[in-house]
């Protein structure tokens, strides 16, 4: 089993890596990160242009929070996929057997992630296993 995060180095993210590394150490299972990394768009130039500029901000954020996760004594594992985030939390979910998933929010209303599809909000509705959504600190 693992804890799957979702990380994208958003306030609401870095809280919650400190929180998914609390949960895995508690658990004593390794901490999944995950950084989706769907470009908008469907071809051309600038779409691979984004999508490589996307995966080296990935790539970047990700080095990050393993560094910290590894400093608390937390085995973590990166992966960067090609979909939109609630589709690549799911997907990392299946494929780890996670306990959990944990996401960062931005502390936005519930018409308004309802009405705009936020990730947490997706997970909450087609996540086989729980999520746990941690709030940015205010």
């Amino acid at each position: 089993m693992s804890v799957v995060l979702g990380f994208d180095e958003s306030p609401g993210a870095v809280r919650a890596l400190t929180v998914a590394i609390e949960m895995s150490a508690a658990f004593g299972e390794p901490l999944v990160l995950v950084y989706a990394t769907a470009a908008p768009g469907a071809m051309g130039d600038e779409y691979a242009a984004h999508r490589e500029a996307v995966r080296e901000a990935g790539h970047h954020a990700l080095d990050h929070a393993v560094r910290v996760a590894e400093e608390a004594g937390v085995r973590a594992t990166v992966e960067l996929i090609d979909h939109k985030p609630a589709p690549a939390l799911l997907d990392a979910a299946a494929r780890h057997a996670a306990r959990l998933i944990v996401v960062g929010t931005w502390g936005e209303s519930p018409v308004r992630g309802a009405l705009l599809g936020s990730t947490p909000h997706k997970l909450l509705h087609l996540s086989r296993v729980p999520v746990l959504c941690v709030p940015t600190e205010t």
